[in-house]
């Protein structure tokens, strides 16, 4: 792995190792901080930690450790906008998977937004109360975020449901 650019499959390959150590008891908190906090240096270092750690059975993103909440506040707005956009697409998810009465796959959806919401809580307030409120509007069709949701070609329930999640946020 590229320790200073990593791909998108190293830093999910990265994490996945890290996650299963900190697991087992082989990694501390501090060491798997030290190390996600490298991952989070980049885009794509953060994208796969972020894609790896929400979706996986690791008790990682529902324990979260002070030091790697330290880290993911001090990655910045890379870290609020990627954790929204999952917040976005995994709210999107759950109700396609229950459209089609897929309930497992609904369940791991819904999993990763309840990370995505906990996640959201202790992340820098105006950071996150500013990049919801942008999603917010491209679920109106207004905004930075728009071209995001149009890619992924969710449909207006999908959109409701997306905007039913960020309200969340508040209630929390």
């Amino acid at each position: 792995m590229n320790k200073l650019n990593p791909s998108f499959e190293d830093a999910i390959n990265a994490a996945s190792l890290w996650c299963s150590a900190w697991d087992k008891g082989e990694l501390s908190d501090e060491v798997l901080a030290e190390r996600v906090s490298e991952l989070l240096a980049t885009l794509n270092g953060a994208r796969g930690f972020l894609a790896l750690s929400l979706s996986s059975k690791s008790p990682l993103m529902d324990r979260l450790p002070d030091a790697l909440i330290f880290q993911l506040r001090e990655s910045g707005d890379v870290v609020v906008d990627l954790v929204a956009k999952n917040l976005a697409m995994s709210t999107a998810m759950a109700l396609h998977h229950q459209r089609n009465k897929n309930y497992s796959q609904q369940a791991g959806s819904e999993n990763i937004k309840r990370r995505c919401l906990e996640i959201l809580r202790l992340l820098e307030p105006y950071s996150v109360k500013e990049t919801l409120e942008n999603l917010l509007k491209a679920t109106k069709g207004e905004g930075k975020y728009v071209d995001f949701l149009n890619r992924w070609n969710y449909d207006e329930a999908q959109k409701n449901k997306i905007a039913e999640g960020i309200n969340l946020i508040t209630e929390m």
